[in-house]
């Protein structure tokens, strides 16, 4: 049993192989939902062939609006060995992945990198997040990684609170982010992949335009201005969202051209959305039909 404080949460949580006591509820050996080649990414990430994700069940986040609601509070999955996700990262290799990304996987830090010790893929690998990290787990992982997609979703403390009951999110992501710059240096691409680098996600919630403002101006004040950023307008409303009936509705036009606006404004460069991708064929699915 081992206490964990992997996360901001510093929770301490005792942790057994598949359980543990703590915010996210996950034990130390990896639960994975999903593990496929995956098209719906950023360009530079999915490119022709796709992304190789593994999709790790469970979360020390737990937005209340998740579109992955079905992993992220639950432990729906198949328990991996560190020599089992080293051949699923072999297998996704196999079927032409442009990298291997590992989704929201912070909680199974340790057993992934025993894992990339085993097998470290000939493709660039892929830290997706939402962004909730210590620096200090962080610095173990870093000479595993080549590309960094976090998210930043809240820059304001009473946002962050209400919909993830972490206050301190606006800080600990931005301290997280500014370290994945350091470690990543400028970005690389090579043939439309990125190879290095980071693109930082913001997430345009319905209702909640303040929010997003003040995000993409921290963003542009105390991030390199070669990060890319992607102003995302997938919201669909998902999780549980009951109790927050300004979350009951997709964004609409104005309120994503507001903000996309204000980030052109700011000089933020990387990717827009169309508000077509706010649809429930984009969300994967999570019915175990793709694990190997």
């Amino acid at each position: 049993m081992e206490k964990c404080k992997l996360c901001p949460r510093l929770c301490g949580a005792v942790r057994g192989d598949i359980r543990g006591e703590g915010f996210c509820g996950c034990g130390t050996t990896p639960v994975i939902s999903r593990a496929a080649l995956h098209m719906w990414e950023e360009p530079v990430i999915s490119g022709t062939h796709g992304s190789g994700t593994i999709f790790f069940s469970g979360c020390t986040l737990g937005c209340v609006f998740c579109q992955n609601y079905a992993i992220s509070s639950s432990l729906c999955g198949r328990a991996v060995t560190p020599d089992g996700l080293a051949e699923i990262m072999r297998d996704l290799e196999a079927q032409g992945a442009h990298n291997i990304s590992f989704v929201t996987g912070t909680q199974y830090i340790p057993a992934i990198i025993e894992a990339l010790h085993i097998y470290r893929p000939y493709v660039p690998t892929v830290w997706n997040s939402g962004g909730y990290e210590r620096v200090e787990t962080l610095r173990a992982l870093a000479d595993w990684i080549d590309v960094w997609l976090p998210d930043y979703k809240f820059a304001l403390p009473e946002t962050a609170r209400k919909y993830a009951h972490a206050p301190d999110y606006p800080e600990a992501a931005m301290r997280a982010i500014r370290f994945m710059c350091e470690a990543a240096g400028k970005s690389v691409t090579e043939n439309g992949i990125m190879q290095r680098g980071v693109i930082v996600r913001h997430l345009v919630l319905p209702r909640n335009l303040r929010n997003s403002v003040a995000a993409l101006r921290r963003i542009r004040a105390e991030l390199p201005q070669w990060v890319s950023v992607s102003v995302m307008s997938q919201y669909t409303p998902s999780g549980r969202i009951e109790d927050f009936p300004e979350l009951a509705r997709r964004l609409n036009e104005g309120e994503y051209q507001k903000i996309c606006d204000i980030a052109d404004d700011l000089g933020i460069e990387g990717f827009r959305q169309e508000l077509s991708s706010a649809s429930e064929e984009y969300v994967p699915s999570f019915d175990l039909s793709e694990l190997p």
